[in-house]
């Protein structure tokens, strides 16, 4: 593995994991899943060996996968992350507060 794919693949998977683990009610929770789930694809795609990658490999062929798919995958990891953090962001503007956890102490004295 190149240097910069360990902390693509490490910050892929805390975001994804972290995107899972706010807690949003109703139908806003699955809103974004699809773009979550494309973007960890995403960075998938982009982090893995570009003549391991059998989807590369079928629709590029070896010397497509290393000519044109090896070069842009740094660029791929970026968008891919991206992506994954304003998911996070967004999933975190629309979780579901408790009132222990997201009370605004007001100056009522």
């Amino acid at each position: 593995m190149r240097w910069w794919e360990y902390p693509a693949l490490l910050l892929t998977v805390g975001l994804t994991g972290l995107w899972f683990a706010i807690v949003v009610q109703g139908s806003a929770g699955d809103r974004g899943r699809t773009r979550v789930l494309g973007s960890s694809l995403l960075s998938a795609l982009a982090v893995g060996c570009p003549v391991c990658n059998k989807i590369v490999i079928g629709l590029l062929g070896v010397s497509g996968a290393l000519g044109l798919w090896a070069p842009i995958q740094p660029a791929l990891a970026v968008v891919s992350l991206a992506v994954l953090i304003a998911a996070v962001i967004l999933r975190w503007r629309k979780r579901t507060c408790r009132t222990d956890t997201c009370a605004v102490e007001s100056d009522a004295d």
